[in-house]
């Protein structure tokens, strides 16, 4: 029986159920790319302007099939056609971050007052305020950008600043890092349209023009003849090898966010946006549309009609004041000939939710709705108001750090580059500049008042830091001394002398018999009795004994203190002290 069972354990093992997983076969996914980067800067561009027949002609000509099922891609059918609204969203956006970061911007502080003369009338020149402006709404919108610097004597003695937008500019990169910066200007001559590409690179400028994506000399068209690759700041080259690279780019990119789709370039705040506008802007349509279609109709039986009264003839229709339609007159027995006038309902309700909810779905992650006005309570107080602002301050914060940086960076540039063209045998030297902004939808003055008065009351504040937390940058620093002298003058508090005592080498003897010197507090005692002997508010015995119990000196020290402090009272050091009638704040009193 025993071979029986070993047969049988062998059929149960050959039908026992295994569990096999095959791997998967290689799979390759193709994904057409909608638009380029420079063909998504284009498309931003026109979301920006918010033209609406732009934004309808953009979207018939992007050859993506997806792109004819938006409501800005679709066709209406002949005879339902519908009047297409843009909201305008979008460049509202752009242009209140812009005016929320760039508001606050402080003048530039710089170490050197020849540096700072010199940005003074760099910024006379270039009109700074409206440049980075311009700057900053465009880098919003189109992803990036960048500065270039030029001198050209015509105009200017001073260095020449102008913004070109990502679509305008490439970037040429090492490692990781921006080594080159290419300028594109495009130029027509003769019903041709050329292209000047201006290389700036570490110590360098070199021009290429372009004509149908093939260089062509320089003298070809008039703008451009003149234009010689030109090296500074020690960059050399020989044999097209660099030797030596310079030391700064008469370049500075700008962007604010990285861009997940095309590495190396920025990422514009409408990436991502774009089907929420489109999305946005139908419900919009379709609301103002259903208010079209549902206006009001009235039905006027011919005999009712409005007639001319001297002719009898009917009275045309008014399109704004007198619209109706023409019915036949009753001829019933029991007919009645009256005015209808009928009211389609229109769900408001419904339309306004979507709306709503389009309109967040367009803000969300970059603007508070309160920043453009849209629902800010009036009750609402400044905490309130700051917390709906939390989403505007992420933002701005992003662009704040990177702005910080980029205009030091174009700052010490342009001063450089200054100094070395006006002055060639100087050695360039670095130039130590300070950027900073204000802070946005910071408390109100009443709540500030009200917080700093309650650390004041609590003594854990000073004046000098009351001031300072409640006026900060908003006042300057002699402004701010007077103040906090006006304050100590109305609150009683002057400046008194105590008698120079010297205490080097004094000890005392505490509790336990130890050893100590006498601490500030100590020492402060101490002249607060000498001050009293000395205004004759305690007898010299009863300083002394009010000295030895109290601080644990002797007697001998305490007449020495005392007979040295009588004789140096017209010497010593002040100190700020209330003035209260009778007495020192802080002062010993005796038994008596």
């Amino acid at each position: 029986m025993r071979w029986w069972n070993n047969v049988m354990e062998n059929v149960k093992q050959g039908v026992r159920s295994w569990l096999n997983i095959q791997p998967a076969n290689p799979a390759n996914v193709n994904i057409t790319e909608t638009l380029d980067f420079y063909g998504n800067a284009i498309k931003n561009r026109i979301w920006y302007l918010g033209d609406s027949n732009e934004l309808e002609q953009l979207y018939e000509q992007i050859p993506v099939r997806n792109v004819r099922n938006t409501f800005w891609g679709a066709k209406c059918s002949t005879g339902m056609e519908i009047n297409k609204l843009h909201t305008g969203i979008p460049s509202l956006i752009v242009d209140r971050l812009t005016d929320v970061t760039m508001t606050d911007l402080n003048d530039f502080k710089f170490k050197n007052k020849p540096d700072e003369e010199i940005w003074e009338q760099i910024g006379k020149e270039n009109d700074l305020k409206e440049l980075f402006n311009e700057a900053v709404r465009e880098t919003l919108f189109i992803g990036d950008g960048a500065f270039k610097i030029t001198f050209d004597s015509s105009f200017s003695n001073y260095p020449c600043i102008e913004f070109y937008s990502g679509e305008m500019i490439d970037f040429v990169r090492k490692r990781g890092r921006i080594t080159e910066i290419i300028f594109k200007t495009s130029y027509k001559y003769k019903g041709k349209e050329y292209i000047l590409h201006e290389h700036y690179g570490y110590g360098y400028i070199k021009y290429q023009l372009m004509f149908d994506d093939k260089e062509v000399p320089l003298d070809g068209i008039p703008d451009t003849k003149n234009l010689r690759d030109f090296a500074f700041a020690g960059y050399t080259e020989k044999d097209g090898e660099v030797v030596s690279k310079g030391k700064y780019m008469m370049a500075v990119p700008l962007r604010f966010f990285s861009s997940s789709r095309w590495k190396g370039r920025g990422q514009s705040i409408f990436d991502k946006k774009t089907d929420s506008f489109d999305s946005l802007d139908e419900a919009w349509s379709q609301w103002m549309d259903a208010l079209r279609s549902g206006r009001s109709r009235e039905y006027i039986p011919e005999c009712l009609i409005p007639r001319n009264p001297n002719t009898g003839e009917i009275m045309k229709p008014n399109a704004f004041d007198n619209r109706y339609i023409k019915t036949d007159s009753e001829m019933g027995e029991d007919a009645r000939n009256e005015i209808l006038l009928q009211q389609p309902s229109i769900p408001h309700e419904s339309y306004l939710a979507t709306y709503i909810t389009a309109l967040d779905l367009c803000l969300q992650g970059l603007i508070s709705p309160s920043t453009l006005g849209i629902d800010v309570k009036k009750l609402d107080n400044a905490d309130a108001q700051r917390e709906k602002e939390k989403a505007t301050l992420y933002t701005r914060n992003a662009i704040v750090n990177v702005l910080t940086e980029d205009f030091k960076k174009l700052a010490s540039v342009c001063i450089m580059s200054y100094n070395e063209f006006t002055n060639p045998s100087k050695t360039i030297k670095g130039v130590e500049v300070e950027v900073s902004f204000g802070e946005y939808a910071n408390p109100s003055f009443e709540s500030q008042v009200e917080t700093v008065g309650k650390g004041k009351q609590q003594g854990i504040m000073s004046i000098e830091a009351a001031v300072e937390e409640l006026y900060g940058d908003t006042k300057d620093d002699a402004w701010k001394a007077e103040e906090v002298a006006r304050l100590k003058a109305e609150q009683g508090i002057v400046e008194m002398e105590y008698p120079a005592v010297n205490t080097d080498g004094i000890q005392t003897v505490d509790n336990n018999h130890g050893i100590s010197t006498l601490n500030g507090a100590q020492i402060s005692s101490l002249m607060n009795v000498i001050k009293m002997v000395k205004e004759g508010s305690v007898t010299r015995n009863e300083a002394i004994s009010i000295i030895t119990s109290t601080l644990g000196i002797s007697r001998e020290n305490a007449e020495s203190f005392i007979e040295e402090g009588m004789q140096n009272a017209g010497q010593g050091s002040k100190q700020n002290i209330p003035d209260e009638p009778g007495r020192i704040s802080g002062a010993f009193r005796s038994s008596k």
